[in-house]
């Protein structure tokens, strides 16, 4: 067992971009955690989606073993962890687990929304924070203006950041240095009774269910019994590791360390991220404090395009949910798509990667319906419900008030994008709460409605500011709104899959667009159909799509015009009599683009 004093636990935070993970490598080769010929670029990304999209999704652990100059041997444990906003919850637990954080800023970009929501989670974890300067090698990098930016927005003393650059590997032992030296060691006492904190959990298919563990007092080994305090389970386990980024087995864990173990666990969702884990027969006094478990924000439903996948997409996304706690489904069943999933997400990042997992490792097509976010309804008879499906709407009669949820935005642009910005955040009904300028670039807090964020706000914040705008929210509470159910009506049926919450003075804007490109998706029928979009009995945009006519005049040369007459009200006739029971046939790619309606 290593000696408290020679721990470091530590994780990387930055924004999306800046270096997290390609610095992780530098560390790992320099410590020789990897041989030269195991190394590979974002050796800690092991998803195939993480490697292409280049950024980080699960949070990863590494153990390394680093002798430093005054020829001492210490023990690091790095967590890798994701920028992105959705995967905040994995910044979050894996904070919990630490003592110190490496602060990465890019030296030519400077602090970005990201990095402020991530450093004030490291402070508010009581973190010992070293600023490191990334890609200092790039013409564009400005290092000092950059430690005085650090100073400005966050508060943090830059004078003695290191200036690195983790591609070329230059600077990088004296992040290893200031690991060492200005970084706590772990508090515990080794001799008391098992007490751990449930950092992580993922599956293995000849291991069963994987457990991070970040150890506070005692040891844990093979062989010990032991009890989750807040599901009140017991275990034996079976084995006890390190990740160096391999699993590397070990006799047992200390006060102090991170490591893995095994115990014949069956789903990961029987592991609670946050949990403490203790010895079965002489358990702890009290649990550790849990951190905020992972909240779905963002519903939406996942259906298969051919209805004989069904079976194959419940099978797919119950070998996710092993993996991931933080997406939830249930079954849901629709008019117009069959069978399907509604699925719950952290955000539009999160939906998209899991849509792109399934359709890719366990090949599916799939159709997504519009993404909503849960809102709270309180009925006239007190009561109050969850509402995360728009079609399960109550009676308007018997509802007293809607609440959506509203966030709280941090978004930071440069100068001349600023008005585009307050522009488009004025459009989805926000209210500024604040605007403060730090050199040339502007940063505002806005609160905001989450319905109007989650269809397309970052892509038009991105497309507006050229890519140079960054966003951060995080939830703040729920406040009552005008809200109506519109519905889109096809041939006077309404289609279920196409109805949405929408706020009053948004709804014949939105209603307009979806029948517009309706009437463009919808190919042509004998009959003439009508297109709708309705709140309640009333009807607040129409298109028509024309029907095709058969010129029945056409052996009618010469002769009495009531003979022409005759077939056109013959064919009248058929017509209307045709639109009163023929079926209108929508195509699934009629769906798919309209549920990509850019409003």
């Amino acid at each position: 067992m290593t000696d408290l004093s020679h721990i470091r636990n530590f994780a990387i935070v930055a924004h999306i971009d800046h270096g997290k993970s390609t610095l992780a490598d530098r560390l790992i080769q320099m410590t020789g955690g990897l041989t030269e010929r195991e190394m590979k670029e974002q050796v800690l990304d092991s998803m195939d989606i993480e490697r292409e999209r280049g950024i980080t999704i699960k949070a990863q652990t590494v153990r390394l073993v680093y002798r430093a100059r005054n020829g001492e041997e210490y023990v690091l444990n790095l967590i890798d962890t994701p920028g992105h906003v959705d995967f905040a919850y994995e910044v979050n637990r894996s904070l919990a687990a630490c003592e110190g954080s490496l602060l990465v800023v890019d030296a030519s970009q400077g602090v970005e929304a990201q990095t402020l929501a991530n450093v004030y989670q490291a402070i508010e974890n009581d973190h010992e924070i070293v600023s490191v300067l990334n890609k200092v090698d790039l013409p564009a990098a400005e290092p000092e203006r950059i430690k005085q930016q650090i100073e400005d927005v966050i508060g943090l003393d830059a004078s003695d950041a290191i200036p690195i650059s983790a591609k070329t590997g230059v600077g990088v032992d004296e992040v290893l240095e200031a690991i060492v030296h200005r970084l706590p060691a772990p508090v515990g006492d080794p001799n008391a009774t098992l007490k751990a904190l449930l950092v992580d959990s993922w599956y293995d298919a000849y291991l069963g269910v994987v457990v991070l563990v970040r150890i506070v007092d005692g040891s844990l080994k093979k062989g010990q019994k032991i009890r989750m305090v807040g599901t009140g389970a017991a275990y034996e386990v079976d084995r006890v590791g390190v990740m160096t980024p391999k699993l590397l087995v070990t006799d047992r864990l200390g006060a102090g360390e991170i490591g893995v173990f095994t115990g014949s666990i069956k789903e990961v969702a029987d592991t609670a991220v946050g949990d403490t884990i203790t010895d079965d027969r002489n358990p702890c006094k009290e649990a550790l404090p849990g951190f905020r478990p992972a909240q779905p924000v963002v519903f939406c439903g996942l259906f298969p395009v051919d209805a004989n996948d069904f079976e194959d997409l419940r099978a797919a996304v119950g070998k996710l949910r092993l993996n991931d706690a933080s997406f939830s489904y249930e079954m849901e069943t629709s008019a117009a798509l069959g069978f399907g999933f509604r699925c719950g997400f952290l955000g539009l990042l999160h939906l998209e990667i899991i849509q792109e997992r399934l359709e890719r490792e366990f090949d599916l097509d799939l159709i997504a319906t519009a993404p909503s976010v849960v809102y709270k309804i309180r009925l006239t008879d007190g009561s109050t419900t969850e509402l995360h499906n728009p079609v399960d709407m109550p009676d308007p009669v018997k509802i007293a008030e809607i609440a959506e949820p509203w966030i709280r935005a941090t978004i930071m642009t440069p100068d001349e994008y600023l008005g585009a910005v307050l522009k488009l955040c004025q459009e989805r009904r926000g209210v500024q709460v604040d605007l403060t300028y730090v050199g040339n670039r502007a940063m505002a807090a806005y609160d905001l409605p989450l319905n109007e964020v989650v269809f397309d706000f970052y892509d038009r914040l991105k497309s507006i500011s050229k890519g140079y705008a960054s966003f951060d929210y995080h939830l703040t509470d729920y406040q009552a709104g005008d809200l109506v159910k519109m519905q889109i009506l096809v041939n006077a049926e309404p289609v279920d899959a196409l109805s949405m919450l929408v706020h009053r003075s948004q709804a014949e804007r939105r209603g307009r667009a979806m029948c517009e490109k309706l009437k463009d998706l919808i190919p042509q029928h004998m009959f003439q159909i009508p297109i709708q979009a309705a709140i309640g009995g009333r009807i607040i945009a129409r298109e028509t799509i024309r029907a095709l006519r058969k010129d029945v005049t056409a052996k009618c040369y010469g002769g009495d015009i009531t003979r022409k007459r005759k077939l056109l009200e013959k064919q009248k006739e058929g017509k209307k009599r045709m639109r009163q029971f023929g079926k209108v046939e929508i195509p699934q790619e009629a769906f798919i683009a309209a549920l990509k309606v850019d409003v």
